[in-house]
C-alpha cells in the first residue's frame, strides 16, 4: 500500500494581512489571504485534487515561500521564485501563467489579458479563470481589473485594494 500524499500548512502574517499556505510535494498549492475562507478553502483544494491526503499543520517546505512573502511585504522583492503545483484546465493554466508575466506595480485588464492570449472578446472567460486561481498574490490575479474599476477579487476586495497600493509603492 502507497503512503498517503501529505499536504504541510502554516501561516504568515504580514502588514497586508495573514496568508494562509499550503504546499504539496511539487509546491505550493494553495494562498488563502485572511482567516475567514482559509479552512473552508483549503478542505476544499483537498477534496477536489488530493482526496486522500493528509494534512498537517507543519509548515515543512514552506520557509522559502514565508522568506519571499516577507521579503514581499518589505518591499525588497519584485518578483517570486517558487516551485507551485497548480492545478487546472489547460485555459486556466494559460491565465495563470500570463499573470505571473505582469510586472509588479502594473496592472492589466480582463481584455487586454483575453486579447494577449488569443481571445479577443474573451473577458469573462479570462475572469472566470482569474477567480479560480489557487494561489492568489504569488500568482498576482489582483493584478487584472475591470476595465470600467477594480473589478472583483476572490480575496474580497480589501485585499485587493491593500495590494494593489503596496505594488504601487514599488515603482
Amino acid at each position: 500500500m502507497s503512503a498517503r500524499p501529505l499536504i504541510h500548512t502554516s501561516a504568515v502574517k504580514l502588514s497586508l494581512g495573514t496568508v494562509y499556505l499550503a504546499r504539496t510535494m511539487s509546491g505550493l498549492c494553495l494562498t488563502v489571504l485572511g482567516a475567514a475562507r482559509a479552512q473552508g478553502q483549503l478542505e476544499a483544494w483537498v477534496a477536489r485534487h488530493e482526496p486522500r491526503a493528509e494534512v498537517l499543520r507543519s509548515g515543512v517546505g514552506l520557509e522559502e515561500v514565508t522568506e519571499q512573502l516577507l521579503a514581499y511585504d518589505a518591499g525588497t522583492l519584485r518578483e517570486f521564485d517558487l516551485d507551485l503545483d497548480l492545478r487546472g484546465t489547460a485555459f486556466q493554466m494559460r491565465v495563470w501563467d500570463e499573470l505571473q508575466q505582469i510586472p509588479l506595480g502594473e496592472v492589466r485588464t480582463y481584455g487586454e489579458l483575453a486579447e494577449r492570449l488569443g481571445k479577443p472578446g474573451g473577458s469573462r472567460a479570462v475572469g472566470g479563470a482569474n477567480g479560480r486561481n489557487p494561489i492568489p498574490l504569488i500568482v498576482p490575479c489582483h493584478r487584472v481589473v475591470a476595465s470600467n474599476g477594480i473589478g472583483g477579487f476572490t480575496g474580497g476586495l480589501a485585499w485587493k485594494e491593500r495590494l494593489l497600493a503596496h505594488e504601487s509603492s514599488f515603482r
